[in-house]
């Protein structure tokens, strides 16, 4: 899709990574040049790599972009083989952080790698490339028969032209651990209807490749790997927190309601005793309450004989009604709330 050239900011006295699009005239690279530009110059993230600027120059299109000097994860594991499981989770830790960032903003990579997993020399992970990303509300930009991204780390919705969403790139990002743990891949995919195929042949299991990792890692992977996406990790935050051994949770789907949804859910809602925990140290919160319930009855006490319904409102003396509002008020409350266990 381009080229990347290491270059020097002479202006902010800093080398710099130049990507240069190859082939300008085709309108569909243009596109989605452009929107790599876009969309990542709208990230701001440790564990993305920051774009700084964008152009044309003599009929060729640019990105300047922080240059990352270290290798990449492919290269790591074409030199390493395999990596011991903290650095691997480290470094997929590293890549949730930044993809949550994206993903919060409405941004799905689409493309999650080794090869676009930057790892600087001092151990920070970067997220790069995201010239095939999928802004929140865009238009997919792949054509028909073709597929963007690479076929072993592709997700069976995304292979399907199906709608794609966080948990896309967390089935890629699981593929990834599957390999830095293992140094093979899952499944051995070859074409798109491998790809297709997937939800219908389990991965080969983690600890027959990869002895010795813990259970929780390799449950966190296999729920990546689910071909549903809504049995995988419900964000890539909670993926990382699953890794490092907290409950697993599943995704959900959020749609959009109507004015009177609230009102419906609430009619269908279960009865439950509503709990008021107060807990110790902090009767200025309790005062609080009472006081305003004082406050309340003391406006309502005050208030005119009649509401224009016909209906007659007995005008009770302020003290009384505030004294009995807020006796009223604290038996409630010591009803209701339940002391903390120490």
């Amino acid at each position: 899709m381009a080229t990347v050239f290491l270059a020097y900011d002479h202006e902010l006295e800093r080398q710099v990574a130049v990507k240069v699009l190859g082939g300008a005239e085709n309108e569909e690279f243009v596109r989605r040049f452009r929107r790599e530009a876009m969309t990542a110059a709208g990230l701001g993230h440790t564990n993305i790599v920051s774009v700084f600027d964008a152009g044309e120059e003599d009929g060729s299109l640019f990105i300047v972009m922080e240059h990352v000097e270290g290798e990449n994860l492919d290269a790591l594991l074409v030199r390493a083989g395999r990596l011991e499981l903290e650095r691997a989770l480290g470094y997929v830790e590293q890549a949730c952080a930044g993809l949550g960032h994206a993903h919060e903003r409405g941004v799905v990579h689409r493309d999650v790698k080794p090869a676009n997993l930057l790892v600087r020399t001092d151990g920070i992970l970067k997220v790069t490339d995201f010239g095939i990303a999928q802004a929140g509300g865009g238009t997919t930009l792949t054509q028909a028969g073709t597929l963007l991204g690479t076929a072993s780390y592709i997700a069976p919705e995304q292979a399907r032209g199906e709608p794609i969403g966080p948990q896309t790139d967390l089935f890629s990002l699981g593929v990834v651990l599957y390999q830095l743990l293992s140094g093979a891949l899952p499944w051995r995919v070859a074409g798109l209807a491998d790809i297709q195929a997937v939800g219908e042949t389990p991965p080969r299991p983690l600890r027959d490749v990869a002895p010795g990792i813990p259970v929780h890692v390799e449950a966190a992977v296999g729920r990546c790997l689910d071909p549903e996406p809504r049995n995988r990790p419900a964000s890539a935050k909670a993926l990382a927190q699953e890794l490092r051994g907290g409950p697993p949770t599943t995704a959900t789907v959020v749609r959009e309601a109507s004015p009177s949804a609230p009102t419906a859910l609430l009619d269908h809602a279960p009865r439950r005793p509503v709990r008021v925990r107060v807990r110790g140290g902090r009767p200025a919160l309790l005062a609080a309450v009472l006081l305003v319930a004082a406050l309340v009855a003391v406006l309502a006490a005050t208030g005119k004989d009649g509401d224009g319904s016909g209906t007659r409102i007995e005008r009770v003396p302020p003290a009384e009604a505030a004294t009995q509002q807020s006796r009223n008020l604290a038996d409630w409350l010591r009803e209701h709330t339940e002391t903390p266990k120490r």
